[in-house]
Formats: structure tokens, C-alpha cells, sequence
């Protein structure tokens, strides 16, 4: 298979809706971030293309947000289930925090792996990786679910102004419209991550569409930037920007959209 097939074949956007200039705009940007993580030496292993990439340092970018008062006043977040948040989701359930963790694609009908450290049998560390959540979370469906204080959320490229990009396959968005249709998420619920310096780009470059959701704070191993909030959070699951194969595919979803059309 040639390289720029394999590259294909493992595009997380091939199956979203929406503006296709937009959606190659996106595309390119993602490219240029792993190149630039990679051609740094800033990706870990197995490499930063086709994922929110692991970068060197994202445990000192843990700690540094371990370290805020926004912290230290949360009992409950919703994490991602991405390796450069592994740190975050370990910190969390350290000072116990109840975790929610996403199932990887959202493909169950329980979509989120529920971690609290008080029923925990093994280590923080171990708990907190995609393995050990499944392992020893308790998958959960969203109406179980305690009311968060922060979301992590994982990222491709952010800029300072909160625009953020994934992977492209659009699922920390869909996870943030149905914990906020649940109610779990409020106007002061801050949106997270933690990124390398390199993903960090120049204000204007990502494009922000209305099902987009933006960032509140971003954490680098040597800064923390807060962001002026200048994109609205969206409200809801914005359905023209899913396809029917995305819809299929999550179960939640499935079950959602054959309400919409009774």
C-alpha cells in the first residue's frame, strides 16, 4: 500500500459532514501540526499522524494544570480516552476526582467508562489508560452521570483564541452536545486540554464551525493560556453535520436520531 493510500484509509474525517472546504482546510492544518510534532522530535510513540497526538512533555503539561485553582475546586471531569491525556485522567483520579471517560469512538450503548476512586482495586495509573477503563470502569450510559466540572479534551492544533481541531472524527464534539443535552455540562464548566508548544498555531488558522466546540484553557508544559472565549459553544447534536454511516455507527446516536422520526 502506498503512503499516501495508507494515509487515506486512516482518515478519522472520511465520514463527516459538512462544508468540504472546510473540511480539506481542517485536513491540511492537522497534516502540517504532525509534521511539524514529528520533524521536532516532539511525538511519541507510535507516531503523531491520524490521532491526538502523544507529545514529550505531556506529563509536565498534566502537572501544570494539576497546579491551577480551577483544579484543585473540581470533583468530576470528562476526559477523552486519548494517550497525551493519560497523565490528566491519572492526576484526576490521584486527588479523587469521579472520571468519566469516553468509550474510544463512542461505540457502545453505555458511551462512557465511569471511574471513581473510591471503587477502584488497582493504582490510578493503571485505571486510567483505554485498557484499564475498560477493565475497571463501569460503562455507563449518560443519564448516570454526575454533573462535570472540567472537560479534557483532546487536540490536534489550538490557537489562543479557544479554536481547537481534533482528529476529525468529530467525537469530542458529539461527546460535549450530549453531556450538555444531559445536563452535565453548564455555562461555567470549563473546556481543557493539553497540547505541545508546536500545536499551539497563529489565531485565524482553524477553522470554527457551529458544531465546534472551543476551548476555555490551554496547557503547555511551560504555559497556560487562557483563551477570550470568542466562539460560542454550540448547543445540541447538529445533525446536518453528521453522516448516516456516523449515525449508524454510534449506538447513542442511532437511538436518538430513530426518536427524531417518530
Amino acid at each position: 500500500m502506498s503512503a499516501a493510500r495508507a494515509r487515506r484509509s486512516r482518515d478519522h474525517g472520511a465520514d463527516a459532514g459538512g462544508d468540504p472546504e472546510i473540511l480539506d482546510a481542517k485536513r491540511a492544518l492537522r497534516e502540517e501540526v504532525w509534521d511539524a510534532l514529528a520533524e521536532g522530535g516532539a511525538a511519541r510513540f507510535p507516531g503523531a499522524h491520524h490521532r491526538i497526538p502523544n507529545f514529550i512533555g505531556a506529563e509536565a503539561a498534566a502537572e501544570r494544570l494539576r497546579g491551577l485553582d480551577v483544579w484543585r475546586a473540581a470533583s468530576a471531569i470528562k476526559a477523552n480516552p486519548d494517550s497525551p491525556q493519560w497523565p490528566v485522567r491519572q492526576r484526576a483520579l490521584d486527588d479523587g476526582m469521579v472520571v468519566a471517560m469516553a468509550v474510544p469512538r463512542l461505540a457502545g450503548p453505555d458511551p462512557f467508562f465511569l471511574l471513581d476512586p473510591a471503587r477502584l482495586t488497582v493504582p490510578p495509573r493503571a485505571a486510567s489508560s483505554i485498557k484499564g477503563a475498560s477493565d475497571h470502569g463501569r460503562p455507563v450510559p449518560v443519564a448516570e452521570l454526575q454533573a462535570v466540572d472540567l472537560v479534557i479534551s483532546g487536540c490536534v492544533a489550538v490557537d489562543r483564541t479557544g479554536a481547537r481541531l481534533g482528529k476529525g472524527g468529530g467525537f469530542a464534539d458529539l461527546e460535549f452536545a450530549l453531556a450538555d443535552a444531559a445536563g452535565l455540562i453548564g455555562p461555567r464548566t470549563l473546556v481543557v486540554t493539553t497540547v505541545h508548544a508546536l500545536q499551539v498555531v497563529e489565531a485565524g488558522r482553524i477553522p470554527m464551525t457551529e458544531h465546534d466546540v472551543p476551548l476555555d484553557l490551554i496547557v503547555t508544559p511551560d504555559d497556560v493560556i487562557t483563551c477570550d472565549r470568542g466562539h460560542p459553544r454550540p448547543a445540541g447534536v447538529h445533525w446536518d453535520a453528521l453522516t448516516e454511516d456516523k449515525i449508524a455507527a454510534i449506538p447513542l446516536l442511532a437511538s436518538l436520531a430513530a426518536c427524531r422520526r417518530t
